[in-house]
Formats: C-alpha cells, structure tokens, sequence
C-alpha cells in the first residue's frame, strides 16, 4: 500500500527529477523520490552508526594490546590464504 503525499517543487528541482528520470534513474519522478528518500536514510544510519563506533572509541580508547592482537590477528589471516 502507498499512501500520496503532496509536495511542492521548485522548477530547478522538477527539472533535475525529469533529469533523473530520463537518464533511467528511475521510471518516473515518484520513484526517482523514493529512490532518494532510501539514499538519505541509509546516510543519516551510516553517519549515527559512524558517530557510536567513534564514541565507543572515545570512551574506552584501544590499547597497545590490542593493536598487537589485531596486528597477530591480520597475519594469520594473511598466511590462511592459499597463494
């Protein structure tokens, strides 16, 4: 189920939506939105995700210990490989 929700448009913006449309982004200018709407929403996720690894981080700061363990860690990972 859809549900319409009235926008207004600048010119510029319904000529980049036409745009959009024609270079086959889309199938018409709904679904060039829609299709906008799931890329800004996937950026604002990725930018909050971004902000709690980075806090994470400023709170409990990664130690020598564990650059050892991640360095040890990529080696083995490295020589697992069968090249």
């Amino acid at each position: 189920m859809t549900t319409a929700v009235p926008t207004r448009f600048t010119t510029d913006q319904l000529q980049t939506l036409d745009r959009l449309v024609a270079e086959g982004v889309g199938g018409n200018r709904s679904e060039v939105i829609r299709i906008a709407l799931n890329c800004l929403a996937d950026v604002v996720e990725r930018d909050r995700v971004g902000r709690m690894i980075a806090d994470s981080y400023q709170r409990q700061p990664q130690s020598a210990s564990d650059d050892a363990m991640a360095m040890a860690n990529g080696i083995a990972m490295v020589e697992a490989e069968p090249w």
